[in-house]
């Protein structure tokens, strides 16, 4: 591992750790700027349920989705610190925005597409308060034992393959990107999804360097695409002016951005990926900025 990268984990994870333990080893991060909204949908899922065509960022890289007639949620992630737990203990970030509100009181959910077994990808305690036979999960290959027990199905998806729930459509494709849990587990796989239904199209990229694979994707109403995390692991996470680029040549009408601003994952102020995003993009291409806010067009 390049020594620069050495230097950032070392700066971020001996100090989770401790907090972890419920030391204090420096002063607290302050929180983003950023407003916490909980809309209406949250209460009357009626509202929710009368769209076909919607998203609201719940955080990190957790979208939900309504597409058609289901509700689809991306790598859920409600938990207050993400890693790996030992002796009931988990070592690593904690949660630095809320969620809109709490997992209960979201909308029913179809469909949980998960990209890789990353911790703040795939957080088993979230998946465990999800679980319902009513709920398919998609996921990468070697990644579904990793899943709670419980669900409608669990399906692995290898790149180019295709798979449907109900009347949507799931492609999985090839980000730049790894997908171990650990150290030890690179078999694993890693995804990015282009999800269609009645000519409407989302792209979820998951986590990505840049790469031209999107660029084979064709034109897509909205793109959920990670801006974070890129100091110094750009070689693994894009920055706000790559993702911009790729959603671009796709291209993207909207562009949905995520894995920002919700845990310290990196060395870039937490601020910053949304202020160089909204730099390089129009405003009016940017959408869903504050955790909450719902998006919808006709």
């Amino acid at each position: 591992m390049p020594v620069r990268k050495i230097k950032s984990a070392l700066r971020r994870y001996p100090a989770a750790f401790a907090r972890s333990l419920g030391r204090t080893v420096r002063a607290p991060l302050p929180k983003p700027r950023m407003r916490v909204i909980s809309h209406e949908f949250w209460r009357n899922h009626d509202i929710w349920h009368g769209h076909h065509f919607a998203a609201s960022w719940i955080g990190h890289s957790s979208v939900l989705i309504r597409l058609g007639d289901l509700t689809i949620l991306t790598d859920p992630v409600w938990s207050e610190r993400i890693g790996m737990r030992l002796a009931g203990r988990v070592f690593g970030p904690e949660r630095l925005i809320e969620t809109p509100g709490p997992l209960a009181s979201i909308p029913p959910v179809d469909l949980i597409l998960l990209t890789h077994a990353h911790f703040d990808h795939l957080d088993r305690p979230t998946l465990r308060r999800l679980v319902s036979p009513q709920t398919t999960v998609i996921t990468a290959w070697n990644t579904g034992l990793l899943i709670p027990r419980g669900f409608c199905q669990v399906r692995e998806v290898q790149w180019g393959a295709c798979t449907s729930v109900g009347s949507v459509h799931v492609t999985a494709w090839k980000p730049d990107h790894w997908g171990a849990r650990k150290v030890w587990d690179r078999y694993r796989g890693f995804n990015a999804y282009v999800i269609e239904h009645k000519g409407r199209r989302i792209f979820f990229a998951g986590d990505t360097a840049e790469t031209s694979a999107f660029d084979e994707i064709g034109s897509v109403d909205l793109a959920i695409m990670g801006i974070g995390a890129y100091e110094p692991w750009d070689d693994a996470h894009a920055t706000p002016e790559q993702v911009w680029r790729m959603a671009r040549r796709m291209p993207a009408r909207w562009l949905l951005p995520v894995h920002h601003s919700t845990f310290e994952l990196s060395d870039e102020p937490i601020d910053e990926p949304m202020q160089r995003l909204l730099q390089a993009a129009p405003a009016d291409r940017v959408v869903c900025r504050s955790v909450g806010e719902l998006f919808t067009a006709a």
